[in-house]
């Protein structure tokens, strides 16, 4: 394996290496405006006008295009970034020995307290009135107070309670997710550093410290390894300054800064070395720096202030209040008619108006609000035994109507830990030696194990390598940084434990890190497969280098491995320094991966399976990310990048997103968008799963928003959906839930809403024939309470198979469409019934009223109760598809009350008569009559509009 050849050709002559200089840009000529800062937005808009356009402007998305406040915030940013230093003094209008204490009082109070994003809570009776202010509530509360003026207590009561529980329910879910925005002052939890000049004849420059709140435009601020930038910052001078964005782009890497470069336009924001971010974390290094933004005024205040402006309507709470507003105009039209039929028969006002509030009542579906809630209290208890918290009820019905899910790749889709998949010489080949040389790196050190170290020494015990470091002992080590991003270990050996190795010790250090940086202590490369080390000459370099970026292309991580003989025997540690790492032989290379989760893979085909699409998004490299994908089967065939979107149009962007499958390099305003854009371009249904601080834009913006419980805190509390577990399979049954909770919904808002329009129009129709009150209004309160007892069952019903396949989404042309084509089966029912009564038992011509009653009581009860078995599935009811149990035992309890009403005392004193057998045998025809005719109307309707509910 060529160890021998490697260790004799070790010497102890040190090699100086060249310098890296960066390479220098050429500084773009940007004018700025006079007044580079931005304007405050924290008011309300200055005329109607601009109030309106708001309004116009938040319907639409813009797409790949910043806003007038991002945009600001760019080109200040950018032209920072171009400048010398002495120019940007005096854009802040500053000094190089920082401001006076009485010019950063002055400016704080022109200012404002610097926090990224002022939140106002709203105070609970705005919650509370908020949740009351619905046209269905309003229904229910005048329809209650009449009652009682009417003397009709007991219907009173329950409207009443039906609104305390609708808005009780909301009321709770709003306030406790209305703090969520706070959260972001845990970015601002530290003291800052600032230089700031003292005197009036001679000013001296004094180090103090404030908090961040204090902290101002124009102040110079020190930071060392750990602190935390107050505001967006140009930097002045570093010393190996490396900062971690991981709150602003969800990377785990951190990222050199220096204050030595003019950068220029094309670089991506995120990118500039010379501009640290506000909420972004030194890692190592130091340095000063000019605060330039503060506040509202920065690049994370920019980006979070959107946060609960975006979210997408709720279409289905804006067609319930469709439903309300025409129910609102039909109840004012019939209800108004029959008041005055009813009186110009009875000449009796106070009877006519109990009786128009009865009909009103019956219109209304008066249990909506319990069984809409009700569904979704199922589905959060469903979803509660899978380790799902939900945080937002209305979340599990946006969960069955979800076509698309955008994922961030890291921790959710991946283990989030890596694993060895090569080790490789410098030709690309498979050598032992270079796994043994880091398995003993990563066993000896002790400074700090890093994944990596865990990763190397997981694959040689699993994989039987038996490299004996009983056999090795550690001398001395040379810990990792961020400078130099490599560690070494200094190691003696007994005689013949390498090979043909002679001396009875030797010494050796072994080293890995960075590719690059492990590439510039080396001055030999050992040739294993010739049995030789050579010289390092500029072509194994560019060879070594294109195959590190092959293997980055492939989604791998690399690492360098590099080894030494030292000659001069290590006697006092404390000598040991990183001249010590020059001259080395490049041994090979090391490749990581971060696998995908074997559950994954599973849970996207089932998704897939159920019409739900995934995206990923996200901010790591777009190689990472498409080796992802292939493992787990999405497909890659079209790819795109965030810097890429930034130099698309409108309607390039668009099309862009609406064909990516996965989207790398992402902003977090970037994934916003591109939920927007599916959003509101693409008219779906999205889901975003995210964890991190840069996900939380995405989180809020889309129709679910999902987090894990290991998350970031403002992630979690924007988030809709928590899990406690990183399983997509949670998701799969969450969609299972949604679209069964949506379903049992539908069912019986298109249920009562038919059947109550069926039914009015047919009391309509008998009082305007008959000229009499086809029921009391007490008759009529009665049927119309057991009718919504028996509905309570309604959330335990089952979809069938093909419902659960597909997405369903709130359709405002469906439900009108449906109530013109099944309302009249119902009217059409009830007429037959009234003609049945006249001719054949002489109902009307002997002016038998109490029989006229009963009878029209229980077949409007029957037919109120069966009419869900009709409209629930698109089947055959009965025979093909069978409700589940709860709902058969409800329909037979209600239909069996209202039967054995009339043969009771209650009955007797509601006025009903006990009626013939032979009428119930009419109505096993007249039923079995209906769901024949309905059934014909609901094929030829599938027929027609290929849906059902």
């Amino acid at each position: 394996m060529g160890f021998p050849k490697i260790l004799s050709f070790f010497s102890s002559n040190h090699r100086k290496q060249a310098n890296n200089h960066l390479p220098s840009h050429s500084l773009i000529r940007e004018s700025l405006v006079s007044n580079p800062d931005l304007p405050n937005n924290d008011g309300f808009p200055k005329s109607l006008f601009q109030y309106l356009r708001g309004l116009m402007s938040r319907k639409k998305t813009d797409g790949g295009m910043r806003t007038e406040e991002e945009e600001k915030v760019y080109s200040w940013l950018y032209a920072l970034a171009q400048s010398d230093k002495d120019l940007v003094f005096e854009y802040v209008r500053s000094t190089e020995r920082g401001l006076s204490f009485t010019e950063a009082e002055r400016r704080l109070k022109e200012n404002g307290p610097n926090v990224p994003l002022e939140y106002t809570f709203p105070s609970w009776w705005q919650l509370l009135w908020n949740a009351f202010f619905h046209p269905f509530n309003i229904i229910l509360t005048v329809l209650s107070v009449l009652s009682f003026i009417a003397s009709d207590n007991a219907n009173g009561c329950i409207m009443l309670t039906l609104v305390l529980i609708s808005v009780s329910l909301r009321f709770f879910q709003e306030y406790g997710s209305s703090k969520a925005a706070m959260k972001l002052s845990e970015f601002l939890k530290c003291p800052v550093k600032v230089q700031r000049c003292a005197g009036r004849v001679v000013q001296t420059e004094l180090i103090v410290q404030v908090d961040q709140k204090d902290v101002v435009p124009g102040d110079i601020v020190i930071f060392e390894p750990g602190d935390l930038f107050p505001g967006d910052v140009r930097l002045l001078s570093t010393q190996h300054l490396v900062v971690s964005q991981s709150s602003l782009t969800g990377e785990s890497w951190a990222t050199e800064k220096t204050a030595d470069v003019k950068e220029g336009r094309s670089t991506p924001l995120l990118e500039l070395k010379n501009i640290c971010f506000m909420g972004t974390t030194v890692v190592s290094g130091s340095g000063t720096g000019l605060v330039v933004s503060t506040g509202a005024k920065t690049y994370m205040s920019t980006m979070f202030s959107s946060l609960g402006k975006h979210k997408p309507p709720d279409g289905f709470e804006s067609g319930i209040r469709r439903i309300s507003y025409v129910l609102i105009a039909v109840m004012l039209l019939v209800v108004t008619v029959m008041i005055l039929a009813d009186y110009l028969e009875s000449r009796n006002l106070s009877e006519s108006i109990l009786f128009g509030l009865s009909v009103a009542s019956a219109l209304t579906p008066n249990m909506l609000p319990l069984i809409v809630n009700t569904s979704l209290a199922k589905g959060a208890v469903a979803m509660a035994k899978d380790r799902c918290i939900i945080k937002s009820l209305a979340a599990i019905r946006y969960m069955g109507s979800m076509d698309i899910l955008c994922i961030d790749k890291t921790g959710t889709l991946t283990m989030n830990r890596a694993i060895v998949v090569d080790h490789l010489d410098s030709t690309g080949s498979k050598r032992e030696n270079v796994l043994h040389f880091a398995f003993l790196n990563s066993y000896f050190k002790t400074d700090q194990k890093y994944p990596l170290d865990d990763a190397i020494l997981a694959y040689v015990y699993t994989n039987g390598y038996r490299f004996q470091p009983s056999k090795w002992k550690k001398v001395n080590e040379l810990p990792f940084d961020f400078i130099r991003r490599r560690v070494s270990v200094i190691l003696k050996t007994e005689s013949n434990a390498v090979g043909r190795i002679t001396p009875i010790f030797d010494q050796f250090m072994v080293t890995k890190g960075a590719l690059e940086e492990v590439m510039k202590v080396c001055s030999f490369i050992d040739h294993a497969d010739r049995d030789t080390v050579t010289a390092f000459s500029p072509e194994d370099y560019q060879r070594i280098l294109n195959m590190g970026e092959e293997l980055s292309n492939q989604g791998l991580r690399i690492i360098g491995v590099a080894i030494k003989r030292l000659a001069l025997k290590i006697t006092n540690p404390e000598e040991v320094d990183d001249s010590f790492e020059s001259n080395m032989v490049f041994l090979g290379v090391i490749a990581f991966f971060d696998p995908p989760k074997d559950s994954a893979k599973q849970a996207l085909w089932r998704l897939a399976e159920k019409g739900v699409k995934a995206k990923v998004l996200t901010g790591d490299s777009l190689s990472l990310a498409i080796r992802i994908c292939k493992e787990l089967g999405i497909r890659t065939a079209h790819v795109t990048t965030g810097p890429d979107l930034e130099k698309l149009s409108q309607e390039a962007f668009h099309e862009t997103v609406k064909r990516a499958t996965v989207l790398a390099r992402l902003t977090p305003m970037q994934k916003q968008r591109v939920v927007q854009s599916l959003q509101t371009i693409g008219e779906h249904v999205v889901g975003f799963l995210g964890d991190g601080v840069n996900d939380s834009l995405a989180i809020d913006a889309a129709n679910v928003g999902i987090s894990v419980d290991s998350g970031a805190s403002v992630a979690k509390d924007l988030a809709d959906i928590i899990l406690l577990e990183k399983d997509l399979n949670v998701l799969v049954a969450g969609v299972e839930h949604g679209r069964l909770t949506f379903g049992n919904t539908m069912k019986y808002i298109k249920m009562s809403v038919v059947g109550n329009i069926g039914t009015v129009l047919s009391l309509l129709i008998a009082l305007l024939v008959l000229q009499i009150e086809p029921l009391s209004p007490r008759q009529l309160l009665t049927q119309t309470f057991l009718c919504s007892v028996g509905q309570i069952a309604i959330p335990w019903d089952k979809m069938e198979d093909d419902s659960m396949k597909i997405p369903h989404k709130w359709s405002e042309k469906s439900l009108p469409m449906f109530i013109l084509w099944n309302s009249p089966v119902c009217t059409l029912t009830d007429v037959a019934n009234l003609a049945f009564l006249a001719l054949y038992y002489s109902a009307y011509t002997s002016m038998d009223v109490k029989f006229f009653h009963t009878a029209l009581f229980i077949e409007g009860l029957s037919m109120q109760t069966l009419i869900f078995h009709l409209i629930r599935t698109a089947k055959t009811p009965f025979i093909q598809d069978i409700a589940s149990w709860p709902v058969i035992c409800s329909t037979i309890l209600i239909c069996g009350i209202g039967i054995a009403i009339p043969y009771t005392i209650i009955g007797k004193w509601m006025g009903f008569v006990k009626l013939p057998f032979s009428y119930f045998g009419f109505l096993v025809v007249l039923f079995l009559g209906y769901f024949t005719v309905g059934q014909i109307v609901k094929r030829v309707y599938i027929l027609i509009f290929e849906r059902w509910l």
